[in-house]
């Protein structure tokens, strides 16, 4: 992990609603991600964290302040540049999976990279490569609807990577997952961690949140508490992954 920000915040508000029922639901943040890193938000529901990251991946626009993303103004630029910018710079991964039910594992993987204007023949050798990194070679011709939801997410994380992003962003990856599923999930940020990718987690999870470098606790639209976790900057989890496996 290098000290460079791949992304940078400043000064980041947004409100809701008008006076005097306005409500702010982001309310003054500064951040700055490196390069690699891995940051987990916690906080209770309500407290600003999804409209946050959905304001990093350009699905929201700010309400005041500075957006910035491997030094381009994330908040400055048009509606047909921020569509660009998401198609081929920020993955996403959602708590509902998000996956076309009418396509198969496969054909859900390689519909960003198609819809970024790579060549169809491409995008399917980079899906089969990533379903068979999370798991699932085996399942790529199989419907969302034939998969555990432990799978749908691992397919969702191989969607979110297929165009290589600069930045992943997590949003209650395992809030619809059982404990095991849950496990399937851990497994997979830790790998990403290790490898390197840059991820920014929004959970409730303790166990998501121990898989990052850094936990930054948010309340009432602002941080309040970061905590550099003790582990280092790529701790073996596996201890932990251990104990949730014997449970």
């Amino acid at each position: 992990m290098t000290n460079m920000a791949v992304s940078s915040v400043r000064g980041l508000q947004k409100y809701f609603g008008a006076e005097p029922a306005r409500v702010a639901a982001v309310n003054g943040v500064d951040l700055d991600i490196a390069t690699g890193e891995t940051v987990a938000i916690m906080g209770p529901s309500g407290c600003g964290k999804s409209t946050l990251l959905q304001m990093l991946g350009g699905l929201e626009r700010p309400s005041r302040g500075e957006i910035s993303l491997d030094g381009q103004r994330v908040d400055l630029m048009s509606e047909t540049a921020l569509a660009r910018l998401r198609r081929s710079r920020i993955g996403f991964v959602f708590q509902s999976f998000q996956l076309m039910d009418e396509l198969t594992a496969a054909e859900n993987v390689e519909l960003p990279a198609l819809l970024a204007g790579q060549r169809a023949r491409h995008a399917r050798l980079q899906a089969t490569t990533l379903l068979e990194q999370v798991g699932l070679a085996d399942r790529a011709s199989f419907l969302p609807t034939a998969l555990s939801g432990g799978q749908r997410q691992r397919v969702a994380v191989a969607r979110a990577l297929i165009n290589q992003p600069l930045l992943v962003l997590a949003d209650e990856p395992t809030g619809n997952l059982d404990s095991e599923a849950t496990i399937e999930v851990l497994r997979l940020l830790h790998a990403l961690r290790d490898a390197g990718q840059t991820l920014i987690l929004v959970t409730h999870d303790s166990r998501i949140a121990a898989t990052a470098d850094r936990l930054i606790e948010m309340r009432d639209g602002k941080f309040v508490d970061e905590t550099r976790l003790t582990t280092g900057p790529r701790g073996d989890f596996s201890a932990l992954i251990e104990v949730e496996d014997s449970r």
